[in-house]
């Protein structure tokens, strides 16, 4: 019977899929999941849902939830084939986004599509994964590998992620208290962290064979794909140490994580109606990566801090009274912290403002 008969039988291996490797994947992950388990799971990958009981600590457990990629960032990652690192972007997204309610992340998940599976790059990917969560305290606990023949191009994938935290109900973090004369303490990030790399591609692009060899005391490949900073254990840290509340000592009021839209459309997001954050120009210094994508993408600030974080990857706004103790804490912890503004009354001016 010739293969190309039209009785001939056909696998799903000769359709592009091969479970073979699929299975193997999750051999190689088991031991790198392993490593991120902590109280509260039940069971974890392998079944067809993973399990997760609420720590007993918590007397009003409000979840909090959290979902994201990694963006156009994985075309460098393609590229360059640089994969070890993309999946720490990948939970830095969504962990930091729960954190800003205050919440400690619990349990994490991962969408890794392809269209032809190759195990040593998802390997790659997903130790990454399991670097991240291991970093933030949060369990990998499970995920879906799919490939999917004739949606990829060869050597292309994608990811997507999923978190979920908790946080006691009197200690969400809702920003409604944050008033004039409160401070605006800026946490330094690592680089481009996920967000802008359109434009960052359309740079490299311009400047052709003229790349920098370094940046910042890195290789150039390397300080543009530095992997998004994880600031949930220093930031818990300090919520606990430093936390708001009616008939407590003031501490920390508002958390802003800097993506997309970067400082002009992060802050506001947290901020009361009617204030505004008036930011000090040149209160943290520019890298050298960041001076050398606004020179050559040839753009003005304004649009600098509305693409990129710019430098500063998270924002604490604080009462005064503890932006001082909350800056140490957060220094000692090992965040670059930058006093780069106050909240004022907004009157008809932006919500965010540099003088």
């Amino acid at each position: 019977m010739s293969p190309s008969s039209p009785t001939s039988p056909l696998s799903y291996k000769d359709a592009g899929v091969d479970i073979d490797a699929g299975d193997a994947l999750v051999e190689r992950i088991k031991p790198l999941a392993k490593k991120t388990m902590r109280e509260g799971v039940l069971a974890g990958i392998g079944g067809f849902g993973a399990l997760f009981e609420v720590p007993k600590r918590y007397k009003e457990p409000v979840l909090v939830s959290g979902t994201d990629g990694v963006g156009t960032k994985l075309k460098l990652a393609f590229e360059w084939n640089m994969h070890d690192t993309v999946g720490i972007d990948l939970v830095a997204m969504s962990v930091n986004d729960v954190l800003v309610q205050g919440a400690e992340p619990l349990f994490f998940l991962d969408y890794f599509a392809c269209g032809k599976l190759d195990v040593d790059t998802a390997a790659e990917v997903v130790g990454g994964i399991a670097r991240g969560c291991e970093l933030s305290g949060c369990a990998l606990i499970g995920g879906e590998t799919a490939e999917m023949p004739g949606m990829y191009p060869a050597g292309e994938y994608d990811l997507a992620g999923f978190c979920v935290g908790a946080v006691e109900k009197s200690k969400i973090l809702t920003g409604k208290d944050v008033c004039s004369g409160d401070v605006v303490l800026g946490l330094a990030s690592s680089g481009v962290h996920s967000n802008g790399f359109s434009l960052v591609r359309k740079c490299i692009e311009r400047a052709g064979a003229d790349l920098p060899a370094e940046l910042d005391g890195k290789a150039f490949k390397q300080a543009v794909m530095e992997p998004t900073r994880l600031y949930v254990k220093n930031v818990l840290a300090a919520l606990a140490a430093h936390p708001h509340a009616v008939g407590a000592a003031p501490g920390i009021k508002a958390l802003a994580h800097i993506t997309g839209g970067g400082l002009l459309e992060n802050i506001p997001r947290v901020l009361p109606e009617g204030t505004a954050a008036l930011l000090v120009k040149g209160s943290w210094p520019q890298t050298e990566l960041f001076a050398w994508l606004q020179t050559t993408a040839g753009i003005d600030d304004t649009e600098m801090n509305r693409t990129f974080n710019n430098g500063i990857g998270m924002v604490v706004v604080v009462a005064a009274a503890a932006a001082d103790a909350v800056a140490t804490t957060l220094g000692d912890a090992g965040e670059q912290v930058h006093r780069i503004g106050v909240i004022a009354a907004r009157g008809d001016g932006a919500s965010v403002t540099f003088g």
